[in-house]
């Protein structure tokens, strides 16, 4: 629960630590907390795992703080100035597994809730709304790769229910939370290999769905052994072209979107399958145009996220959706080519002939 308590000049180490224990941003700027077993001192609003109350001092700030031999939280940053209402707003969301209105959370900020929600949106690229829909998916997700219950997860993610994080699996998991748990064991992947002019072959894998890999090689055994490390633990089947009528259409879809021509039904249907943070650089690439590269640097402000550069770059290593997720689009701050997964010579190659033809996106 987050409470407001009424603070003034003065503070006791009893109201600090209710404070503390409340994550209380309102407080933030009156005092630091220092943990003891970790050398590191806090704000109030700290959204890092509460010490043992023994562990703590307090101070009344930053310079004080340093002076008892303690150094500034890389997570709170606590000698930033704190008349940043968004900042306090995300700190708030990132502190409670509670859901926050949109209207509560902006009242705990003094702003209004359309004010809030503009400019959140532009600073962090999504809504607060969708911002703690994704927290509550990596929760859920750590849980269940840490071999949680089902049960168990879905109610300490905030869910509150089974039967609610059930309802949503397709769009927040991708797979109901027991096939993730099982590392999408069961998980229906229909796959076929075709020529490609971007690589000798190249294998389109589809769920139900869309299309959740293209992955370009030069032999049919290295690419199923690639599917196989994508999807370990899929049911995997090899589909002959044309015996699959959905099947073809994608993959002829996918041939379009590689020679950049969009059909008339639109762009291909993908079943993008990673972490909240992965997602949301993957579809930070879709909106890339052809013939157009951006820096590491600017996708990582694309999502918010201007310090996350070598996360960014991790996360677009892990694309596995070659030429239709473009990550070839992406190069150095220089303006150098940076490594591929596939090998740079295919990601010259790509944009040369990107850079060469009319863009028609």
């Amino acid at each position: 629960m987050i409470m407001t308590m009424p603070f003034k000049a003065t503070w006791t180490p009893a109201s600090a630590w209710a404070a503390v224990v409340a994550r209380d941003p309102a407080l933030d700027g009156r005092f630091v907390f220092a943990v003891r077993t970790t050398g590191v001192y806090c704000r109030p609003s700290c959204s890092a795992r509460r010490p043992n109350r023994t562990n703590v001092s307090f101070f009344q700030d930053g310079a004080a703080a340093r002076d008892g031999g303690y150094r500034a939280c890389r997570r709170c940053h606590p000698d930033l100035p704190v008349s940043d209402p968004v900042a306090a707003a995300r700190r708030l969301l990132e502190g409670t597994e509670a859901r926050l209105t949109l209207d509560r959370l902006a009242s705990l900020v003094a702003l209004s809730a359309g004010h809030l929600q503009r400019r959140f949106k532009a600073r962090y690229g999504m809504s607060p709304r969708t911002f703690q829909d994704r927290r509550r998916q990596d929760r859920l997700r750590a849980a269940l790769r840490g071999g949680m219950a089902v049960s168990r997860a879905t109610y300490d993610a905030g869910y509150g229910s089974s039967s609610r994080v059930y309802e949503r699996a397709g769009s927040e998991l991708g797979m109901t939370p027991g096939q993730f748990a099982r590392g999408a064991k069961g998980l229906a992947i229909r796959y076929t290999i075709v020529d490609s002019p971007i690589a000798h072959r190249l294998l389109v894998a589809v769920t139900d769905r869309g299309v959740c890999a293209v992955l370009p090689g030069t032999t049919d055994a290295g690419l199923e052994v690639a599917l196989a490390a994508e999807f370990p633990k899929a049911d995997r089947v090899r589909i002959d072209r044309g015996a699959d009528a959905w099947l073809t259409n994608l993959v002829r879809r996918v041939g379009q979107e590689i020679g950049g021509k969009v059909g008339t039904t639109g762009p291909v249907s993908l079943d993008l399958r990673g972490t909240a943070f992965q997602e949301r650089v993957w579809r930070a690439l879709l909106e890339v145009p052809r013939g157009i590269t951006r820096s590491y640097a600017e996708i990582a402000g694309a999502i918010g996220k201007p310090r996350s550069v070598r996360a960014v770059a991790g996360a677009i290593a892990h694309n596995r959706l070659a030429v239709v997720v473009p990550c070839h689009r992406v190069i150095r701050g220089d303006g150098s080519l940076a490594g591929y997964r596939w090998g740079l010579p295919m990601k010259e190659r790509l944009l040369a002939v990107e850079r060469g033809s009319p863009r028609q996106r």
